[in-house]
């Protein structure tokens, strides 16, 4: 379990992260980005920012470029708007559990219509 000014910490870069993304940026390639998670190290010198992206995948490979490229940015926009005393280096990482949900929703979906399907005696 993580210290609370961790969590804290955590949360707080989520909320500028994605307003940047969603005020700043103005990159064509960004697609549709949420941020779902943040982790920072203890020493607060980096922090895996996990982001998923609605789209197929050549949406993914385009928008996490676009971040890469943008990642300059964004953390000088943290070391201006954040009251830190380090401010951590950042890496984007894919998070691809809401499409993994959603296709397994789709497959339990199609399960149970195959299941209501007329013409079969169990």
């Amino acid at each position: 379990m993580q210290p609370k000014r961790l969590e804290r910490v955590n949360q707080l870069i989520k909320e500028e992260i994605s307003r940047v993304l969603q005020r700043e940026l103005k990159d064509p390639r960004l697609g549709f980005v949420t941020v779902t998670d943040v982790e920072v190290t203890k020493d607060l010198r980096l922090a895996k920012v996990y982001v998923s992206i609605l789209g197929p995948e050549e949406k993914w490979k385009a928008s996490l470029a676009a971040l890469e490229s943008a990642r300059g940015f964004i953390h000088n926009w943290l070391r201006h708007h954040l009251s830190l005393r380090v401010t951590p280096s950042l890496l984007f990482r894919p998070d691809r559990s809401m499409a993994h949900a959603a296709q397994i929703q789709e497959l339990l979906a199609e399960l149970k219509s195959g299941e209501a399907a007329p013409g079969g005696d169990a």
